[in-house]
């Protein structure tokens, strides 16, 4: 008996942690494509190459 309960505890937990990795990537993946966020990364993107004088 005590087998079906860790059987199921491990179910469980796999279950979770795939939807709760899923939902993550889509708030990360809406987060990115989010058209106000554009100027954001673009800025983000240019600031490491400025005030660089040489590599």
């Amino acid at each position: 008996m005590p087998e079906t309960g860790h059987a199921l505890t491990v179910l469980l937990a796999k279950g979770f942690g795939l939807f709760y990795l899923l939902a993550l990537s889509a708030c990360v993946l809406i987060y990115t494509f989010w058209p106000g966020n554009g100027k954001r990364f673009d800025q983000a993107a240019k600031s490491v190459l400025r005030g660089e004088d040489r590599p």
